[in-house]
């Protein structure tokens, strides 16, 4: 245990992990590097006339590392890319925390949302999907309804399992729910976020007058001469733990959320998706309230932003009610950089205000040519300048800022975060560590030691003391290892990317592939922020409308000698196994299949083969080769007794 400081504020909670993909970054790192530079990530490309080739780009989408999440690649193809996307960012935001993704600390509650996708709605048309896998199972790998309870499933989190959605809100919006539920001591940890994956290739959008997309594909927040928004896709997970909790137990934090509300628009305003005045306001007042904090002591407040004329106009005017009291508030919109993320769009916000608290840097607000006349007679100032210090205030408190978001619909979020608190810097360890590392391949392997040595070989390297520990308690073990022997984080990046393993009987240990006893860390270790796993999935692709696989044709009688391999081939088909004979050498269970499979293929034996096989046929340790026997040797009993039955019923005729 560490000691928690004196006076942490009631009812703050921590940030200790983080891990998201946007448009022009496959990581926080590139995602910060793009922030503090002014860059606009969003891509232009070939449209369609009467289309804007503009978008927010995800590059990889359709790439997911199935078997780590035991996944078959039937399963796997049919998830929607959303689906695939929010698991592996999970577990990086775990990891980013310094816990193993799958034995992540008791009572673990997740939190988010995800928007409408093409995949879904082409997969609910696909007869012929739901005639291999069953219509059940389609729902259930697609329906953005199954979003957290597949993350609760894939990592065994036992904690509460929910999907939000309040459009454009979603992901802010579970962020509030998720402290919520960590205050009421409904989950002792919480993952939170959301994704926004409408389709995987590059689609334009229509742009109509007065509508909320951009003429030109920009999107230029708080500009007098903004006029809509841009779509993007992104994705992003924060991991919250009550502040005395993380400090108490050496989390590392990265941010604090002092305070949070919602509210909605109700009939106030003059139409469904137009935004209101007074419960923006609201939500930002109450959520100070929450916080114990005077609006007044703000110094940044990251906007919803869209670049609309309407809604940054009612944006300016709630924003600058309910901070009247303050001057000079920094104001900045990331839609500026990334699009607009929808589902994704608060979390987007949330992780890149953290990321400024924590480097003490404003990220500008780009493709502002003039800023809007509103903005004179309010209490901010536009965030512009590339890399400006963010300096602490006079008073020696820590840095707070604001985060807004707003729905379609009128759910209005506002948080307040504050700088993580000072720790005082752990002493010095002495001797050697051993850094255990692994991966699923011997390139992915690779690829995390090179991350690895690049962090360590940083000015700002961690204690070697706090690295050993995370590595060998806040990793999943997997099967390619190695290991390193140093003293100190420089002498580990050399050892790291030369590829140098001195023998160590616990390294040893490690590379024989059992649990490993490791030392106890001393006492106040803490986790630390390491590279997450560098996840190397092949591209599944997505389900696009109007191109969905044809209805299969009810097979006919197959004759008794082909019978098996038509058996055989049903199974491969639901399992997504391959042609071989060795991918018949498993069990049902050991090739991917679950009990809602074999229900479908119970159901599909007997539509196709009417071949009647008991489900518990499935249950027992067979390799699908003789599982497939059986089931023939099911339809020969049938026709026996079929014939059987024939015979009494001519003798009693006679």
């Amino acid at each position: 245990m560490n000691d928690v400081p004196e006076g942490v504020p009631e009812g703050a909670i921590a940030v200790v992990g983080m891990s998201g993909r946007f448009p022009g970054a496959p990581d926080l790192a590139a995602y910060w590097a793009n922030l503090q530079g002014g860059v606009c990530s969003l891509t232009d490309f070939d449209a369609p006339a009467g289309e804007v080739g503009t978008k927010g780009l995800l590059a990889d989408a359709d790439r997911f590392e199935a078997g780590l999440f035991g996944f078959h690649r039937t399963e796997a193809a049919a998830l929607d890319p959303q689906h695939r996307l929010l698991l592996e960012t999970a577990w990086a935001a775990l990891e980013d925390a310094g816990y193993d993704p799958l034995r992540a600390p008791a009572r673990t509650g997740v939190y988010v949302g995800g928007s409408p996708t093409e995949h879904a709605l082409a997969a609910a048309t696909d007869r012929g999907l739901a005639a291999r896998i069953g219509a059940t199972q389609v729902r259930i790998l697609t329906d953005r309804e199954f979003l957290a309870p597949w993350i609760s499933y894939r990592l065994g989190l036992d904690g509460p399992s929910m999907n939000v959605q309040t459009a454009c809100s979603t992901s802010l919006t579970a962020v509030h729910l998720a402290a919520q539920a960590l205050l009421l001591g409904e989950c002792d940890t919480a993952l939170a976020g959301g994704v926004c994956v409408d389709a995987v290739r590059p689609r334009g959008y229509v742009h109509v007058d007065g509508g909320i997309y951009a003429p030109d594909g920009r999107c230029r927040p708080f500009d007098e001469k903004a006029a809509g928004t841009v779509p993007g896709n992104g994705v992003g997970v924060v991991v919250l733990r009550r502040l005395e909790d993380a400090l108490a137990d050496g989390d590392p934090v990265r941010a604090v959320v002092r305070g949070s509300a919602v509210t909605n628009d109700g009939a106030t305003k003059v139409g469904f998706t137009a935004p209101g005045v007074d419960r923006q306001t609201a939500a930002i007042v109450e959520a100070w309230e929450a916080a114990g904090l005077d609006p007044a002591r703000a110094q940044y407040l990251e906007a919803h932003g869209t670049g609309t004329e309407l809604g940054d106009r009612i944006e300016l005017a709630a924003a600058g009610t309910a901070f009247a009291g303050a001057s000079a508030v920094r104001l900045g919109s990331v839609k500026s950089n990334i699009g607009h993320l929808d589902a994704a769009a608060g979390v987007a916000a949330f992780i890149k205000t953290v990321l400024m608290l924590e480097h003490g840097r404003l990220a500008p607000t780009v493709n502002v040519e003039s800023p809007h006349p509103d903005l004179e007679s309010s209490p901010f100032r536009l965030a512009t300048e590339a890399g400006a210090a963010w300096p602490r205030p006079a008073d020696g408190t820590g840095r707070l800022a604001g985060v807004t978001s707003v729905g379609i619909g009128g759910t209005n979020v506002h948080v307040v975060l504050e700088e993580a608190p000072p720790r005082p810097a752990p002493a010095p360890a002495e001797g050697s560590f051993v850094l255990p590392l692994s991966a699923r391949t011997e390139e992915q392997l690779r690829a995390l030691a090179g991350r690895l040595a690049d962090t360590l070989g940083a000015s700002d390297a961690p204690p070697l003391a706090e690295v050993a520990h995370t590595l060998r308690t806040g990793r999943t073990a997997l099967p390619v290892r190695t290991y390193v022997v140093a003293s100190g984080p420089a002498e580990a990046a050399e050892r790291l990317a030369a590829g140098v393993r001195d023998p160590h009987p616990l390294g040893e240990a490690w590379l024989a592939g059992g649990e490993v006893a490791w030392p106890e860390a001393p006492e106040g270790t803490r986790r630390v922020s390491l590279p997450t796993y560098p996840f190397a999935g092949e591209r599944l692709g997505a389900l696009t409308l109007g191109q969905g696989a044809p209805q299969a044709p009810a097979p006919e009688a197959a004759p008794e000698a082909g019978l098996e391999a038509a058996v055989a081939g049903a199974l491969r088909e639901a399992l997504g196994l391959d042609a071989s004979d060795e991918a018949l050498d498993r069990t049902y269970f050991e090739a991917g299949g679950d009990s809602l499979t074999a229900v479908h293929l119970v159901s599909r034996m007997g539509d196709e083969f009417g071949i009647d096989v008991p489900i518990d046929l499935f249950l027992e340790q067979l390799t699908l080769a003789e599982l497939a026997a059986r089931i023939v040797a099911l339809r020969a009993g049938d026709d026996e007794l079929d014939a059987l039955l024939d015979e009494f019923e001519a003798e009693a005729e006679s």
